[in-house]
Order: C-alpha cells, then sequence, then structure tokens
C-alpha cells in the first residue's frame, strides 16, 4: 500500500481509505464490518472516515478497531444535530459541536481524533466561523489533532483559503469533477491535506435495481451524468481497458481520481470482502495514465457544456456541480 502526507499535517495516509457511511445506512452486520476492516488492516490501509450522523456507524468503528489505534487514522465528521442529540442544538452551533466531538470519542472508543471536519456546513456558516472555531477549540484542548472541511463547491473553496483548516474532504470521481477546477489549486497553494470522498462515484454505472438500499436514488445524478459521457464515447474499452464494465469501471474511477495531484487518500465504502479486495487491487496500480484522465476530463466537459445547453432552453440549473 501507498502512502501520502495529507497536506501540512504530519499524518501519513494510505492512499486508499475506507468509507464507512454503508456501513450505517445499510445497516452492515458487526461481523461484515469487522471483515471488511480486518481485510483493510492487513493490506496497510490506515485511513478509516465516518460521521456523527452515519447510523451506528461510528460504534460500529470503534469495535472493528479496537487495540488498533495507534496504527490507523481516524476522521470523522460533525455538525447535524443526531436522533440521539437530547439537547436541542442548533446544527452547526458551538454547543452541538463539542458534544458531537466528545461523542465521537466515546463511541470510537479513544481518547483522540486525528481529524474532525465540520459536514457540509454552508458557505456563509463558514465565514460566520463560530462553527470551525468550535472544532479548533477542540483541537486546543487535545480531543483531536486536526481540523478541517467536508463538502463540495464555494464552500469547500472558501475553506481551502483559510488558514485553519487543515484538511478537506471533496467529491472527486470522473462524474464529479467540478472541484478540480474550482477547489484543488487552491488546496495545492495553501498545503491543504485532502481526501477524496466518492471515488467510485457511488458505481453510478449499475443498473438503478442492483444498487443497495438507498443508493437506488442516491446514485441517480451520477448515473445521469456518466450516461452523456458515454454519449460522448467515454467507455473503458475507449480508454485500452476490456472486460466486464463492473469490473473495470471501478478499477478506472478509483485510478482516475487517484491520478490528481493534492489528492492524499480516496475513501470507498465497500460492505464486502471482495470488494474490498478489488479496490484494493486497483489501489495498488499505478493511477490512469495521462491520456486516459484528459480523455475522461473532455468527456465530462462536454457533456457538462451540452448540458448547459439544454438547461438555458429549458430553464433548468446547472446541476453539474460537486455534490455536496
Amino acid at each position: 500500500m501507498q502512502f501520502d502526507l495529507l497536506g501540512r499535517t504530519e499524518l501519513s495516509v494510505s492512499r486508499l481509505g475506507f468509507g464507512s457511511a454503508p456501513v450505517g445506512f445499510l445497516g452492515t452486520s458487526q461481523g461484515q464490518i469487522d471483515k471488511v476492516v480486518a481485510t483493510l488492516l492487513e493490506a496497510g490501509v490506515n485511513l478509516f472516515d465516518t460521521a456523527a450522523c452515519y447510523p451506528g456507524s461510528e460504534e460500529a468503528l470503534g469495535h472493528a478497531l479496537a487495540g488498533r489505534r495507534d496504527d490507523v487514522v481516524i476522521v470523522t465528521k460533525a455538525g447535524h444535530p443526531c436522533d440521539d442529540d437530547a439537547h436541542g442544538h442548533p446544527a452547526f452551533s458551538p454547543e452541538l459541536l463539542a458534544a458531537s466531538v466528545d461523542r465521537s470519542l466515546e463511541r470510537l472508543k479513544t481518547d483522540h481524533l486525528d481529524v474532525v471536519l465540520l459536514h457540509t456546513c454552508t458557505l456563509e456558516q463558514l465565514e460566520e466561523g463560530s462553527a470551525l472555531g468550535a472544532l479548533l477549540d477542540a483541537r486546543d484542548a487535545g480531543k483531536t489533532r486536526f481540523v478541517g472541511f467536508a463538502g463540495d463547491n464555494e464552500a469547500a473553496a472558501f475553506a481551502a483559503a483559510d488558514a485553519g483548516v487543515d484538511v478537506l474532504e471533496v467529491s472527486v470521481n470522473l462524474a464529479d469533477q467540478h472541484n478540480l477546477d474550482a477547489v484543488l489549486p487552491a488546496a495545492r497553494e495553501h498545503h491543504k491535506g485532502v481526501i477524496a470522498k466518492r471515488p467510485l462515484a457511488n458505481a453510478c454505472w449499475k443498473d438503478r435495481d442492483a444498487q443497495p438500499g438507498m443508493y437506488k436514488s442516491y446514485a441517480d445524478a451520477y448515473s445521469r451524468r456518466l450516461a452523456a459521457m458515454e454519449a460522448e464515447g467515454l467507455s473503458p474499452a475507449a480508454l485500452g481497458h476490456s472486460g466486464h464494465v463492473e469490473v473495470e469501471w471501478p478499477d478506472v474511477a478509483l485510478r482516475f481520481t487517484l491520478a490528481h495531484p493534492g489528492v492524499s487518500s480516496a475513501i470507498i465504502g465497500s460492505t464486502s470482502t471482495v470488494h474490498t479486495e478489488m479496490n484494493l487491487d486497483a489501489a495498488r496500480k499505478n493511477p490512469l495514465r495521462e491520456e486516459a484522465v484528459e480523455r475522461i476530463r473532455a468527456a465530462w466537459q462536454a457533456a457538462r457544456a451540452a448540458r448547459r445547453g439544454a438547461a438555458a432552453e429549458d430553464d433548468e440549473g446547472d446541476d453539474w456541480k460537486g455534490r455536496t
């Protein structure tokens, strides 16, 4: 497993990380989570991402990582009220964020977190400053080593230039390329650590009926985008690959995300050890070659331009920005 420094932090993180949203939203059993995490740890993966509002995810990850705290980098996210939040504090208020950090420490069975991110707050909430200030207070109290922002578009661009932000978690994938131009250049300039979320674009090449649970609808926007890119001639075969698209697309997608300078790690939320092994195999390869990256970029730009033309005719907005 290859490693990279996470921006200006001293954290060395595996190029492939684990995202635990599906753990919560798909009701994955603890036994299965333990198997997936064990597979990742054995392969050298050390970055594990979760969030306070992913149901049961922090508790499950805390259990799966028991006894391995010194071997891993734990990232969690905060800001949204959870079902068990009895205090009634508003989203992204300092009081809710302070309580959320304490709860995450308990759930994850640790005395400190490595990174805590504001979980898709608005640009206005970032500009106001008290939400980030609450995380900086938690850092100063020794509860987390670094802080940052998870989200996309204008808010992520603002966070990339904010001196208090250490780490960004943004959408970067073949069907979600807005942040490559709108966020990553500023992140590199200001030495921010960048974690790419949704690197497999929610497996948008799958038929809708093959998507599990909430992802049947969650992947729709990406599926429409990929279909538009395929209409521009994009396919694994056009990129020099052959074989079944459900094997080739994940390989292409992950290696596309990891090909971009400044992306330290890409987090994937697999609940299957078979798919986990496939992702590990792709991550061990070199990033996608430059010609293939350029072809994917060109297909996205052409499809987006065509969509903008159609939107102008039917008064719909541009729906090709980063997906928060």
